[in-house]
């Protein structure tokens, strides 16, 4: 056989094994992917990866490997869950380096945590200033959570006795060119309401807008596929709109 042919199967093999395998695993691997979990990705990675292009190696043997160490993530997946002595064992558990403002450097050196780790985190969190941190914790990702003492912490509605507006996802009603009818009758509007709000726009049909949303107001977000852009050009100080 083809030895390009041989590729392509061989790779269809790896890629179908991991899209099946990789979805029993769930989203904890890409929402809490901490250090143990980067390193089986990799390996799982490479494995496939020589299953594709590794023909020195029969493809059994190779396919057997790749379904072991997924199926070895799964188990330590549920044995995390199930037992929490485990979890701590295999994913560590989250580390205090800032206690009431003070910076713990013995457990900032048995992590191997740098200063100017803290410091760059600190940042990336817009806290500039060591003094405004009541607590700072290393998740098991890697991620530093902060807390700020209470004189620089963001002020809330509830601080100010304020009952603020009632917050909702916006609701996809055009997508693609396509009106998707259960949205309609999730934001409570109809496709006559639709199509009336639309021509007011000067928008004929459906299928001339990429993307239209709706908010908790009825307040409509609407992006045609040509987008008229007004742009002004100076020309001997005078201004002239051009349309795009």
């Amino acid at each position: 056989m083809n030895e390009s042919l041989v590729v392509m199967v061989r790779g269809v093999i790896a890629f179908v094994t991991l899209l099946i395998l990789t979805r029993v695993l769930g989203k904890q691997q890409i929402a809490q992917l901490d250090f143990f979990e980067y390193v089986l990705g990799i390996t799982i990675g490479s494995i496939a990866s020589s299953l594709t292009i590794d023909l020195s190696i029969k493809a059994f043997p190779q396919w057997v490997g790749l379904v072991t160490w997924i199926v070895a993530v799964i188990i330590s997946q549920h044995v995390t869950i199930r037992w929490r002595v485990a979890a701590k064992y295999i994913n560590g558990e989250p580390t205090i380096i800032i206690m009431d403002g003070k910076i713990m450097e013995k457990t900032m050196r048995s992590l191997r945590y740098t200063l100017t780790d803290l410091l760059e985190q600190l940042r990336q969190k817009d806290v500039f200033d060591l003094e405004q941190v009541a607590y700072a914790i290393v998740e098991t990702s890697g991620q530093l959570s902060v807390l700020l003492k209470p004189d620089y912490q963001a002020v809330r509605r509830r601080d100010l006795n304020l009952v603020g507006p009632i917050e909702r996802v916006n609701i996809e009603l055009i997508f693609d060119g396509v009106l998707i009818e259960p949205n309609l009758r999730q934001a409570g509007v109809s496709s006559d309401w639709l199509r009336q709000q639309l021509q007011g726009r000067g928008i004929k049909d459906v299928s001339e807008v990429f993307l239209a949303t709706i908010d908790a107001n009825k307040q409509l977000y609407v992006d045609l596929y040509k987008d008229k852009i007004v742009t002004l050009i100076d020309v001997d100080d005078e201004p002239e709109k051009r349309v795009k």
